[in-house]
């Protein structure tokens, strides 16, 4: 999905070919999302009877409600921290779509945005957000980033190409709710039946609609509350102990089955 972007659709099945061959030379495949395992279905790059979904996992120790901080929301904020927040975290890239949260922000007239992160389409978005009531802080690591997640109102991610989304479930363990595009791996994330209870999603591309859902956050204290209070709830059932126990107990029992199987027929 990102080669496009760049302008190099002449390296598409180049690139697949590699993929197949590297996933063809494994005994299993975990994949992070059930957007992910489709993909590798369509593509032939392994029977669907070798893939296995990875159990999403965030730390919800280091991302957590308790690291809100009004420090961090003045830093966020430009200093106007009473004035909504929007923020977005990630590396900035041309595929992540980035420049669809200009016309959003153009449509919440009083709000301000935060960008915090780094990558090579910076001084580009820099550019296009001068003079809007934006601001970049660049790479926040340890409790700065955990304060940086929990000092906002809603995380905006508008990115159509994410196999899962870490930043979405970072968010979410922070007890802020996201907006987020229906694409990729978030809907795992946030499948329909939690919509609207432990976060929101938009149909990508959908300015109207995402908004609309980012007003409805930014304009009840109550509802932010509620939907980030559910989101941590739900979060916190995503353990990375419980995820590798999985690994462990039963996605490696099954490599080496298969694997088995294979020497058997080899011999």
């Amino acid at each position: 999905m990102y080669i496009p972007r760049y302008n190099l659709n002449w390296l598409l099945e180049p690139t697949w070919s590699f993929i197949r061959c590297l996933h063809r030379s494994a005994d299993l495949t975990l994949v992070p999302s059930l957007a992910i395992a489709e993909d590798f279905e369509t593509a032939k790059v392994v029977p669907a009877n070798r893939i296995r979904l990875w159990n999403k996992g965030v730390d919800s120790e280091s991302f957590h409600t308790k690291y809100r901080r009004h420090e961090m929301r003045v830093r966020l904020s430009g200093g106007e921290p009473e004035k909504p927040l929007v923020i977005h975290v990630g590396r900035f890239g041309r595929e992540k779509n980035l420049d669809f949260l200009k016309r959003v922000m153009e449509r919440l007239p009083g709000a301000r945005i935060a960008f915090v992160g780094d990558g090579p389409y910076r001084a580009e978005l820099e550019k296009m957000f001068m003079g809007m009531p934006a601001v970049f802080t660049g790479m926040l690591q340890g409790e700065e980033l955990s304060q940086a997640y929990a000092s906002a109102d809603v995380f905006a991610m508008p990115s159509e190409s994410e196999t899962l989304g870490q930043v979405v479930l970072e968010s979410m363990a922070s007890g802020v709710p996201v907006v987020a595009a229906r694409a990729g791996g978030i809907p795992d994330i946030i499948p329909k039946d939690k919509e609207g209870k432990t976060s929101f999603l938009f149909t990508p591309g959908d300015l109207d609609e995402c908004v609309r859902k980012i007003e409805q956050v930014l304009s009840s204290k109550d509802l932010r509350e509620t939907v980030g209070k559910a989101a941590r709830e739900e979060m916190e059932k995503c353990d990375w102990r419980a995820a590798s126990k999985k690994i462990r107990n039963e996605h490696y029992s099954t490599a080496i089955s298969y694997w088995r199987k294979k020497m058997d027929k080899s011999n």
